[in-house]
C-alpha cells in the first residue's frame, strides 16, 4: 500500500524511480547510428572524395544566398527549452525537474567537451575561411542534444514532440551550412555527438543519482522517503511510505 501527501503521487514516484527504473538501460545498438555519423565526419576531414562532397553541397546551398539568417543561434536551444516549457504548461514528461536537469547538464558536459576537444585536434578551416575550428558543428551538436532530450522525455506522450525537436535540430544544421559556417560533414558529426551525448547521459544518470544524491533517499524496513517536488506551479515536500 502506498500513501502520498499533497496528491503528488506521480511526481514522488518519478523521483523515487531516479534509482534507475525510468532511465534508459544500456543498449549497444543505440550506439550505431550516432557512431556512424561521427565516423563519417572524422573520415571527411581527410578523405578527398568526402571533401569533394562537402564542396559540392556548399556550392549548391550557398549559390544563391542574398543574406544570412542567424536563426541557428537561437534554434540550437529550442528543443531543450521545449521540455521545460511543456512541463510548465502541464504536459508532464518522463522525469521531474531535478532528474531531467541532471540529464541535460550531463549531456551538455559530454557534448561540449567532445566538440571542443575535436575542434582543437582537427583544426579544420571553416567554409568562410574565418577560423580553423570548423569540425564538428557545436551549434548542431547542441541542437541534437536537445532533440534527443525532447524525444526521450516525451516519446511516451506523443512522438510528434520528438519529431518536431529533430526537425528544428536538422534545420539548425542546415542553416550552419547555409550561413557558410560549416561543412556538411561538420553538421553530420555534430548531430551524432549530440544524440550520443544525451543517450550516454540517460545511461549514467542513475549512477550520478546514487553517488551524488544518495542522502536524499532514506530506506528502512518500511521503505520511507521524504521527497521534494516541483510540478511547474508548486513547490513542496511529500512523504511516501511503502509497506
Amino acid at each position: 500500500m502506498t500513501h502520498s501527501h499533497y496528491g503528488q503521487k506521480n511526481n514522488l514516484q518519478d523521483t523515487l524511480n531516479a534509482k534507475g527504473t525510468t532511465f534508459l538501460e544500456f543498449n549497444y545498438k543505440a550506439l550505431i547510428v550516432p557512431s556512424v555519423m561521427i565516423g563519417y565526419g572524422l573520415i571527411a576531414t581527410e578523405s578527398h572524395s568526402l571533401i569533394n562532397i562537402n564542396n559540392g553541397i556548399k556550392e549548391e546551398v550557398t549559390e544563391h544566398i542574398d543574406e544570412k539568417f542567424t536563426v541557428d543561434d537561437i534554434s540550437q536551444y529550442a528543443p531543450a527549452i521545449a521540455v521545460y516549457g511543456l512541463n510548465m504548461f502541464g504536459v508532464k514528461g518522463k522525469h521531474n525537474l531535478k532528474d531531467r536537469s541532471i540529464v541535460l547538464a550531463t549531456s551538455y558536459l559530454i557534448m561540449s567537451s567532445s566538440v571542443l576537444g575535436l575542434k582543437t585536434i582537427t583544426r579544420v578551416e571553416r567554409p568562410d575561411g574565418s577560423s580553423r575550428n570548423s569540425f564538428p558543428s557545436g551549434h548542431t551538436a547542441t541542437a541534437f542534444v536537445g532533440a534527443e532530450f525532447l524525444w526521450q522525455e516525451y516519446k511516451d506522450v506523443s512522438i510528434w514532440y520528438g519529431i518536431a525537436g529533430y526537425a528544428v535540430a536538422t534545420g539548425t544544421g542546415f542553416f550552419r551550412i547555409y550561413n557558410d559556417r560549416h561543412w556538411f560533414s561538420d553538421v553530420v558529426a555534430g548531430a551524432g555527438i549530440g544524440i550520443l551525448s544525451t543517450k550516454i547521459a540517460y545511461w549514467i544518470t542513475p549512477f550520478i543519482e546514487k553517488k551524488v544524491f544518495k542522502k536524499r533517499y532514506k530506506k528502512d524496513k518500511y521503505d520511507k522517503a521524504f521527497v521534494p517536488f516541483y510540478n511547474g506551479k508548486e513547490i513542496g515536500v511529500g512523504m511516501v511510505i511503502q509497506f
